[in-house]
């Protein structure tokens, strides 16, 4: 999380509001924002950062641990005592003002972590603090659409910066983008024989030729000739998890939306998401001459002009 992203501020309450508060401001903020309402180029973003505020403000523990380290909080180990982090920090980010640098950074290694903790907590400096835990860490595990839609077996290899570690994941069925996988016990080493902290994949779902999701809703554009949208069809329609039937209402124009309900991604806690296929009429490039008289004959004989207004 960026440094400048305030999770109170983005919800827009105080950091002593109550539960049904932020559950409140969630309420409202995610009927403005999300995409399916919204259509701004803004609001999906928005609404992912609404979404985490919540996700992280709604569960007090969480809370506790976002007021208690901010931006921090998930990658600090659960054993770290509140206050000397925060004296932790302000010496770090002092000597950094002295050297000219840019002051404290948990994620970037601006600062040596592990000298710094092991200085306050661990046995080096004799205090008594005893193991520490290791600290969270954080990788993104991009996915295609399919794979996100059928889960299974992966092999997930990190990069340099995650020390080049290789994983067998299970991926659930269904899982959606900024969903995290948590990995027990692949985090950070411990201090003083602790326990290891989490490895938390983050899924980011990667763009697709063909679909488009939010959330759990897949969008995808629905090719029709123009008899099939006049007339009405029963049409064949790739989704992610196979081919599907989709009925065509006669008189459909372009941009109308079709909803395929339960074809989106799946979900193991409740409902899964719809398929909504977007119509979008096509005429042939090149007319036979029976088609060039067809369409002549329809031309002569209808009299619908699609420039009037209803």
């Amino acid at each position: 999380m960026p440094p400048d992203k305030d999770f109170y501020q983005i919800l827009g309450v105080g950091r002593d509001a109550s539960q049904d508060e932020i559950q409140r401001a969630y309420r409202k903020l995610a009927r403005q924002y999300h995409p399916d309402i919204n259509t701004a180029p803004a609001a999906e973003e928005r609404f992912k950062d609404v979404s985490e505020a919540y996700d992280v403000l709604s569960d007090p523990q969480t809370r506790r641990r976002y007021d208690a380290f901010g931006a921090d909080f998930r990658q600090v180990p659960s054993d770290v005592d509140p206050e000397a982090f925060r004296r932790a920090r302000a010496t770090a980010g002092a000597g950094a003002g002295r050297a000219g640098g840019g002051g404290f950074s948990f994620r970037q290694g601006d600062v040596d972590i592990e000298d710094l903790f092991g200085g306050l907590f661990g046995g080096r400096a004799g205090r008594g603090w005893g193991p520490v835990r290791g600290a969270d860490q954080e990788a993104e595990l991009p996915l295609t659409v399919e794979e996100a839609y059928r889960g299974g077996g992966r092999s997930v290899t990190l990069g340099p910066r995650d020390g080049g570690r290789s994983f067998d994941v299970n991926v659930p069925a269904g899982v959606t983008d900024g969903q995290r996988i948590r990995l027990a016990g692949q985090g950070g080493r411990g201090g003083d024989g602790a326990s290891p902290g989490d490895l938390y994949l983050v899924v980011r779902i990667m763009p697709h030729p063909r679909y488009r999701v939010r959330g759990r809703d897949v969008y995808t554009e629905l090719r029709l000739a123009p008899w099939e949208a006049a007339l009405g069809a029963s049409v064949a329609i790739d989704t992610p998890g196979g081919e599907a039937k989709v009925t065509v209402p006669a008189g459909t124009s372009s941009g109308r939306r079709l909803r395929l309900r339960g074809s989106g991604l799946p979900n193991r806690a409740g409902r899964a998401g719809d398929l909504f296929a977007e119509a979008k009429i096509i005429v042939p490039a090149r007319l036979s001459d029976a088609e060039r008289q067809l369409f002549e004959q329809l031309a002569a004989t209808s009299g619908f002009d699609p420039r009037r207004r209803p």
